[in-house]
């Protein structure tokens, strides 16, 4: 029969009936635990009483029915959803479950170092949320980031360019129609790049004395993007003193300058330390890993088929663009991203009906997965900005039962009772007052036409 008990659960004006044994079954929760939810139980109603989101505990009271399983009703926003499993305690599991179930990034926990002086210093560069002077840090650090991109950009314009060596940065300033050489310690944008190089060496120099741990400072994407930015000086400048003292340049190490040069480019993605956008989108490709593998999958096989097809369908042609399969690759990739760069066209029927169709199939191809990729980037975005907004916002706490009034309230009460007949009986004659279905909580009175003041009734529904 205790097993078999039903209990009433008013969540703001909503009852829920359930049995005993089903809240039983977790009874670590505020539900299934008697003594948490004791202090919620309204004796006057048999039931316990929650002010708290009523299309919410649908979901909660199905966990203890279903013996675990969590479901997130639609209309409930997610960080509302999450206020209330913490209210209800169904604990850290249960918690870090749903959190998977809807794509949370687990978020693992930062170590610090072991020395007071190093904890500092690593809050200082590594956390800038963490005190006034690690913003500032940050503000210097965005803005010596790109201070050396645009450093790179201006570098190759044409008057600044040396056109004797193609491998190496601006050594020549162009005035007045006069190539003037200019050596590396007159020119400033080597004198910028180099005090932006001093920084991001010093930076990077810090952090890694101050982690807590060198192996996992490695492993770290974001440090080998700040060790790969630094590394073209260092070459560039390592190659201009080879060239000052003769030392010749085969074609093949002028290549491989180039590409170093390029990678200075990745300075760009320092920002994503401070930048929260690039970090959804980091976040949202990385959701979507298998999403884009399955466009370059269907663009794979476009373009293999299409490329073949218009092949064969201007093989007739004397003065076709398309001498060969491969050679279409172009065309075909072109034409299914819906570029169209015109360098390469059919020009026969078949040619033409073969490029409608590669269109037509491109534009289905590409706008299949890419909803699924909008939909992760809005997921993560509206994420951050629920948590932003979350401690802005304070719930209201259940009150819990007040015990029974004490004698002296009770006098003040049955005092008010009967001063109330009596004013009744003196406009109605000897009529009993009747109060149908009612019954009074503590420090209530009836209403009436009596003229007690702060009178409350509340009425049985």
């Amino acid at each position: 029969y205790d097993c078999c008990e039903r209990v009433v659960i008013n969540v703001s004006g909503l009852r829920f009936e359930t049995q005993v044994k089903t809240l039983r079954q977790f009874p670590n929760t505020l539900l299934g635990d008697p003594l948490r939810r004791l202090q919620y139980y309204d004796p006057l109603r048999n039931e316990y009483f929650f002010d708290r989101n009523r299309p919410s505990f649908d979901s909660i009271l199905y966990y203890y029915q279903s013996g675990g399983r969590l479901r997130r009703p639609i209309n409930v926003p997610l960080d509302v959803f999450l206020e209330e499993l913490k209210f209800y305690q169904l604990g850290e599991e249960a918690l870090t479950k749903f959190r998977d179930d809807e794509g949370f990034i687990k978020e693992e926990e930062q170590p610090m170092p072991e020395r007071e002086f190093l904890k500092q210093v690593w809050l200082l560069f590594e956390h800038p949320e963490s005190s006034q002077a690690a913003r500032i840090i940050a503000i210097i650090s965005v803005m010596v980031i790109l201070i050396s991109i645009v450093i790179f950009c201006l570098e190759t314009l044409p008057e600044f360019r040396d056109e004797s060596d193609m491998s190496l940065p601006t050594i020549f300033h162009t005035y007045k129609n006069c190539s003037i050489p200019m050596t590396h310690s007159e020119d400033p944008f080597f004198i910028v790049e180099t005090i932006c190089i001093c920084w991001f060496s010093f930076e990077l120099l810090v952090r890694f004395i101050a982690c807590p741990s060198k192996p996992a400072f490695f492993k770290n994407i974001m440090n080998m993007i700040d060790f790969i930015a630094i590394i073209p000086y260092f070459v560039a400048l390592g190659t201009e003193f080879a060239r000052q003292r003769g030392v010749s340049q085969p074609a093949m190490s002028l290549a491989i300058l180039r590409v170093i040069r390029l990678v200075r480019v990745f300075r760009i993605f320092k920002l994503s330390r401070h930048s929260k956008g690039l970090q959804i989108l980091g976040q949202t490709l990385k959701a979507s890993m298998r999403e884009l593998g399955l466009l370059i999958f269907f663009l794979f096989i476009g373009v293999i088929l299409f490329s073949s097809a218009v092949y064969f369908a201007e093989a007739d042609h004397d003065q076709s663009n398309f001498s060969s399969i491969p050679a279409a690759f172009w065309w075909a990739v072109v034409t299914m991203t819906t570029v169209g760069y015109g360098d390469m066209y059919p020009e026969t029927m078949g040619g033409k009906i073969v490029g409608s169709l590669c269109a037509i199939a491109g534009v289905l191809t590409i706008s299949l997965p890419v909803p699924v990729i909008v939909s992760n980037f809005s997921y993560f975005y509206h994420r951050e900005t629920d948590c932003e907004d979350q401690d802005q916002y304070t719930h209201i706490t259940t009150c819990p039962y007040t015990p029974p009034p004490s004698p002296e309230l009770a006098a003040i009460q049955r005092k008010a009772h009967v001063h109330e007949k009596a004013l009744h009986r003196e406009k109605h004659g000897d009529k009993e007052l009747i109060v149908p279905n009612s019954e009074f909580l503590d420090g209530m009175v009836p209403t009436g036409n009596s003229e007690v003041p702060n009178k409350r009734l509340v009425t049985q529904v």
